[in-house]
């Protein structure tokens, strides 16, 4: 089946800057120049899933700025329908401020503008127009709660499989459990979806927390680990480690979340199972951490299937 994604979500541009060191409290760091990005993790995610093969729609908001205007150009250059990105006229674009150290570590500071006036109806609509298109709804919470809660909400009334990438972790979550979404946590942000749940934190794993929340959305949920690859844990309580793929280069990790979002929400959207497009999206997300920003290193579909194909030749 043709992969078809619906990504909700922040729009930005991301402002890097790189330094020897990430800097601490009251520090200052000096780094030799400042490059230009696009960003916001939904954004970045769409971009993912495109290059990967699937057909993408984005929902989100951008000030009536040249920041905006050119972050729009960005997206639909990249194959992306950008028809329900909203052009507002009183706040300005989205901005993300990052520090990449000599590792490829970063920080990031984000300054929300459009996105924090993503309209839920509009979300909503967005939404339900694309029931019996889109194979999948992918939603990053870098914007309103209840435009979080639309998309969810919306998305298991029309019967659309559901991804949310929980980074930040809203309070809102709590109550969309019910709705079966995929949640996609990384270490720190499932320490804080397990404290949403009715009786608090659940354990001290993550695959305790894990297992509890897949309980209560039936639906898998699965943990990004970073350079520890990904675990996917399921309603049943199974467990499954993907072991992380080689990177060719650690140049920036800022993307890497984002790509396995986007290629995660591509694999469902054509009909793979969750640790068959796990297994995939942990691919991708080595590779696009060998370019500088966001976008610079998310990998096409041909890269990805050799390096998957490479890898499973190996056991990998």
């Amino acid at each position: 089946m043709p992969a078809r994604v619906l990504v909700v979500g922040a729009v930005n541009v991301d402002m890097v800057v790189r330094a020897p060191r990430l800097p601490g409290p009251g520090e200052t760091v000096v780094g030799p120049g400042v490059e230009r990005f696009g960003g916001g993790k939904g954004a970045n995610a769409a971009v993912a899933a495109a290059r990967a093969g699937a057909e993408v729609r984005y929902v989100g908001a951008v000030g009536a700025d040249d920041v905006g205007s050119g972050a729009v150009a960005e997206l639909r250059a990249e194959g992306i329908d950008v028809g329900a990105v909203a052009v507002l006229d009183d706040v300005p674009t989205g901005v993300a401020l990052i520090v990449v150290d000599a590792a490829g570590e970063n920080q990031i500071a984000v300054g929300g503008g459009a996105n924090m006036a993503v309209d839920p109806e509009a979300v909503r609509s967005a939404v339900a127009g694309s029931a019996g298109w889109a194979g999948c709804v992918l939603v990053s919470t870098e914007i309103p709660e209840e435009a979080v809660a639309a998309a969810v909400e919306t998305a298991a009334a029309r019967g659309i499989r559901c991804v949310v990438n929980p980074a930040p972790v809203l309070p809102v979550i709590g109550r969309l459990l019910r709705h079966g979404p995929v949640l996609t946590p990384n270490t720190t942000e499932i320490r804080d979806l397990a404290a949403l749940l009715p009786d608090g934190d659940a354990g001290g794993s993550v695959e305790e927390r894990a297992t509890a929340l897949a309980r209560r959305t039936n639906a898998e949920v699965v943990v990004t680990l970073g350079g520890e690859g990904a675990l996917v844990v399921d309603p049943g309580g199974g467990v499954e480690h993907v072991p992380a793929h080689p990177a060719p280069a650690v140049r920036d990790t800022t993307g890497a979340g984002d790509t396995f979002n986007g290629v995660l929400a591509a694999g469902l959207a054509a009909g793979e199972t969750v640790p068959r497009a796990v297994r995939r999206a942990v691919v991708a997300a080595a590779l696009s951490v060998a370019e500088s920003g966001a976008r610079g290193g998310m990998p096409h579909a041909p890269r990805i299937e050799d390096e998957l194909a490479g890898s499973e030749r190996r056991g990998g």
